[in-house]
C-alpha cells in the first residue's frame, strides 16, 4: 500500500523564533484562543485574537456548525453529501448554493488554466486508486487503454449547472472539489469572522488565510514544506490579510515507489513531474487553492501568463531538480 500522509496539500506554519511553531507562542497570550479540528478530513487550526474569551469560544462554535454544514456539501467521504449524491446519480435537483457558487469559480479556473484545473478528474483518479490497491498491481500503473477510458468521462465542459440544478452530461462522470474546497471553506470562515468584527485570525481549514496581523502588529509567519511532517520549512512568507495554498506531489502517492502522485493532469492522466511544491498567495483561499492544483501542471511560461492576467498573485516554487523560482503581479 502507498505511504499517506494526512494532509493533500502540504503546509507548515511557523512564529518568528526561529521555527517554534507558531501555536506555541499563541497559547502564551491570554488574548489568544486556539481551536484545532478537521475540515474535509484536513486537519485545520484556527488562531482568533479576541479579547473577550466566551466570545470568542462562541465564535468557534459557530465555526466547527459551518464546517459540519459546508462537509455535507463537499466531502467525498460522507454518503450523505451533495457531492456524494451527484456523482452517485448524475445530477442534482434544487442544489445547495454553495456548491453552485463553487462549480462557478471551477469554471473560472478550468478556462483561466486552459484546463489544468478540472473537477471532473474524480474518474482518473479512482482509475489509479483502484489499479494500485490490487495485490499484483502493475507497478508501471494503468494501461494506456484505461486512461483514455477515463478520461472519456473528464471534461468540465460537461456539467450543466444553474441555481435549479446540476447534470453530469457524461456516462461515469464525477466530481471531486478536493483542489478547492478546503479554500472555499476558509474564504466562508473568514466571512463569519470578519462580520462578527475579528480583526486579527489565522484560518487554516486545510489552506490558510490570515486576518490582519498578529496581536503585535507583526504579520503572520507561513513556513512552506513540500510535506506536513517536514520538520522545517524551506521559505517563510510573512503575510497580512492573504491566503496562502500550497500543492506537493509528494503529499501522497497511490504506489508504494512513490512514482505516481495523487494530482493528475486531466488532459494526459499523468501524474504531476515538473515540480516538487507550488505555493501561491492570493486575495482569498479560493483562488489560492486552485491555482496551486493548476500550476502544479502547468509549465512556468504558462503560470507567468496567467497570473500577468490576475492582480495580486505571487507563485513560489520549486522545481523537480530543486530550482527555485518565483513570480509575482
Amino acid at each position: 500500500m502507498a505511504k499517506r500522509y494526512t494532509r493533500r496539500r502540504a503546509i507548515a506554519i511557523f512564529a518568528a523564533a526561529a521555527g517554534l511553531p507558531l501555536l506555541t507562542a499563541a497559547k502564551a497570550a491570554s488574548s489568544v484562543v486556539t481551536w484545532k479540528g478537521q475540515a474535509l478530513g484536513a486537519p485545520a487550526t484556527l488562531i482568533l485574537n479576541h479579547e473577550y474569551r466566551v466570545r470568542a469560544e462562541r465564535l468557534i462554535d459557530a465555526i466547527v456548525a459551518e464546517v459540519t454544514r459546508l462537509e455535507r456539501v463537499f466531502s467525498l467521504y460522507r454518503d450523505d453529501s451533495a457531492l456524494s449524491e451527484l456523482n452517485r446519480v448524475g445530477a442534482l435537483v434544487a442544489p445547495p448554493q454553495d456548491l453552485v457558487a463553487l462549480l462557478g469559480s471551477c469554471q473560472e479556473f478550468w478556462n483561466m488554466s486552459d484546463g489544468a484545473f478540472d473537477p471532473t478528474i474524480q474518474p482518473l483518479w479512482s482509475l489509479y486508486r483502484d489499479h494500485f490497491k490490487l495485490p499484483e498491481a502493475d507497478p508501471s500503473g494503468p494501461s494506456a487503454e484505461t486512461i483514455r477510458d477515463a478520461l472519456d468521462a473528464v471534461g468540465f465542459d460537461n456539467i450543466e449547472f444553474n441555481r435549479d440544478r446540476i447534470v453530469l452530461t457524461r456516462p461515469q462522470m464525477a466530481v471531486t472539489l478536493n483542489g478547492v474546497a478546503q479554500g472555499y471553506i476558509t474564504d466562508r470562515i473568514v466571512d463569519l469572522l470578519r462580520g462578527a468584527g475579528v480583526t486579527s485570525s489565522l484560518v487554516d481549514m486545510g489552506e490558510d488565510r490570515a486576518i490582519g496581523s498578529r496581536a503585535d502588529g507583526t504579520p503572520w509567519r507561513i513556513g512552506l514544506a513540500e510535506r506536513q511532517d517536514d520538520a522545517f520549512p524551506d521559505v517563510v512568507l510573512e503575510v497580512t490579510n492573504k491566503a496562502v495554498a500550497t500543492s506537493s506531489g509528494t503529499g501522497f502517492h497511490f504506489d508504494e515507489a512513490q512514482r505516481f502522485s495523487h494530482i493528475l493532469d486531466p488532459r494526459t492522466g499523468e501524474p504531476a513531474a515538473l515540480y516538487r511544491r507550488v505555493t501561491v498567495i492570493a486575495d482569498d483561499a479560493t483562488t489560492a487553492d486552485a491555482l496551486s492544483t493548476a500550476f502544479s501542471l502547468m509549465h512556468e511560461t504558462s503560470i507567468r501568463s496567467t497570473i500577468d492576467r490576475r492582480s495580486g498573485v505571487l507563485v513560489d516554487l520549486v522545481r523537480a531538480d530543486g530550482g527555485h523560482r518565483r513570480f509575482e503581479t
